[in-house]
């Protein structure tokens, strides 16, 4: 099969899943989890169930497969920054700029929006669809750059298990931000505050 032919099937079998993804989180918004099923996303996405089930094992794995894909383009970003460029400014760079891509760095979430993604997040089936691999590829793209041996070496390890930790925590804090805030602004924040040690927060 020539290489280009190759290619677009490949970009065809992309499309339909960021299709089906965002199907689903459009069926959530609109809807909340709890009334979203597969057949619905199917429908929303113009494709067969038999399709759906070809690309995802459920609704939560489809919900969070941008997010997924955001981490995949956050380590490419990564893996291409200077080479003397310090660390968690090149880390700060890549976890924002796919998110700043798609939008997200746009506008504060809305507080049903807010509401179905912490039901999202508090699924199991969710912790287990974006748990899935991603501290080790972080680990190992960190080693790359400060020429550590992800295994063996605690440093890039450490790196990953703390950024895991500002994914987590801005996230908490995003969810329950009352007004809302902008994503964006909660990683720079927490990437920034790591980077300088994190100091203890300003008191009036």
């Amino acid at each position: 099969m020539p290489d280009e032919q190759l290619g677009l099937r490949e970009r065809k079998k992309l499309d339909t899943r960021k299709a089906l993804s965002d199907a689903a989180l459009e069926l959530a918004f609109e809807r909340g989890l709890a009334n979203v099923t597969r057949d619905d996303i199917a429908a929303r996405a113009g494709v067969s169930v038999r399709t759906f089930n070809n690309y995802f094992t459920g609704k939560h794995e489809a919900l969070v497969y941008r997010q997924i894909e955001r981490v995949k383009r956050s380590l490419a970003i990564l893996r291409d920054r200077p080479a003397d460029e310090p660390l968690w400014t090149s880390i700060r760079m890549a976890v924002v700029e796919p998110l700043e891509a798609d939008g997200a760095g746009l506008a504060p979430p809305r507080p049903e929006q807010l509401a179905m993604i912490r039901d999202l997040l508090d699924a199991p089936e969710t912790r287990i669809a974006l748990s899935r691999g991603i501290f080790d590829d972080w680990a190992e793209v960190i080693a790359e750059r400060t020429g550590t041996d992800p295994v063996h070496d605690l440093y890039p390890r450490l790196v990953a298990g703390v950024l895991g930790a500002i994914y987590q925590s801005t996230t908490e804090t995003y969810t329950h931000a009352d007004p809302p805030v902008l994503i964006t602004t909660l990683l720079r924040q927490a990437i920034d505050g790591v980077a300088a040690g994190l100091p203890a927060p300003a008191t009036d």
